[in-house]
């Protein structure tokens, strides 16, 4: 039988001293639980960013000992034709890239939200291009775009048309890159809208057809304002992945014909790991990250004021 003391012991639960020993073995439990994750954040994300600021003030070429210039190669970058130029090919690129993403991701998901026949293979088979790699996207474009055997002009020459240079031309080479990105990214934003569309009430579009509304009227007026707020999503999310260009310019046309298709990145990767000017090469890509963060911001203020929040 327990005792007058032990049964008053019992009452009062275990004393502060015991307490803060279960607290502190809970508190390591969690952060032995969350401590891999912080490890790849830290070492993947955080840690490389501070370093490239470092080197940013740098002057390094990877062997001889590193040289303290401050802000020098943010200075360079001011009077550099060749970056002005990158920023321009960037935003052509994006120019044509983005609304064509976005329009064939909203047209084919409107075509792929119907119930018809073999639905789910027509799903799957959009969605197989986006899985393709940059290195098998690249290869295609030079296959079908080829000015002396490629399958485009093969097509023009039967159906009697002028051939072209494609990405041998410095004002065709960025469409054909802006094209085949398309082919590789739609699926992206077809995916995204037919899962918005799959949360369009039926109810509201079963009531619009009762009303008399034909199938444009439907979309228009129930459908559409559902996907405003995904579409500005979708604009952000195309637009950060158009500054980023790199890897179909680099399998394609490795930033020419005449430098036409040389963008930021490329022009970053060129700078950094062809001319070893790594520090340079650091400072693209700060100023790449303040463009891409001062049109994300732009984008969202405009979508919030416009009542089409996204974030």
């Amino acid at each position: 039988m327990m005792t007058t003391a032990e049964r008053a012991t019992a009452t009062r639960g275990p004393k502060p001293a015991q307490r803060s020993r279960r607290r502190l073995v809970e508190d390591l439990g969690g952060w032995l639980f969350v401590l891999p994750a912080s490890i790849l954040v830290l070492g993947l994300s955080i840690f490389p960013a501070a370093w490239a600021f470092i080197l940013s003030l740098q002057k390094w070429d990877g062997f001889s000992e590193p040289e303290f210039v401050g802000g020098e190669q943010y200075a360079r970058l001011i009077t550099d034709d060749d970056f002005h130029a990158a920023i321009l090919h960037t935003g052509v690129y994006t120019a044509l890239f983005v609304p064509m993403s976005v329009l064939a991701g909203l047209f084919l998901a409107v075509a792929l939200n119907r119930k018809i026949r073999f639905i789910g293979f027509y799903r799957t088979a959009i969605f197989v291009p986006f899985v393709a790699s940059a290195a098998a996207t690249g290869i295609l474009s030079t296959y079908l775009f080829n000015p002396q055997f490629g399958l485009v002009n093969n097509v023009l020459r039967v159906i009697g048309l002028p051939q072209q240079k494609w990405l041998e031309d410095q004002h065709q080479a960025m469409f054909v890159i802006a094209l085949m990105s398309l082919w590789g990214q739609a699926a992206f934003t077809t995916v995204i809208y037919l899962a918005a569309l799959q949360d369009v009430s039926p109810e509201l579009l079963e009531a619009a057809r009762l009303d008399g509304a034909n199938a444009w009227q439907s979309f228009w007026s129930v459908s559409w304002p559902a996907l405003r707020p995904v579409t500005v999503f979708v604009g952000i999310w195309q637009t950060i992945g158009a500054i980023q260009l790199f890897d179909l310019v680099f399998t394609t046309t490795r930033g020419g014909p005449l430098d036409a298709t040389k963008t930021i990145v490329y022009y970053l990767w060129e700078q950094a790991f062809r001319r070893l000017d790594f520090g340079y090469g650091s400072a693209v890509a700060y100023a790449l990250f303040f463009i891409t963060l001062a049109i994300t911001i732009g984008v969202v203020i405009y979508s919030r004021r416009r009542g089409m929040e996204a974030f």
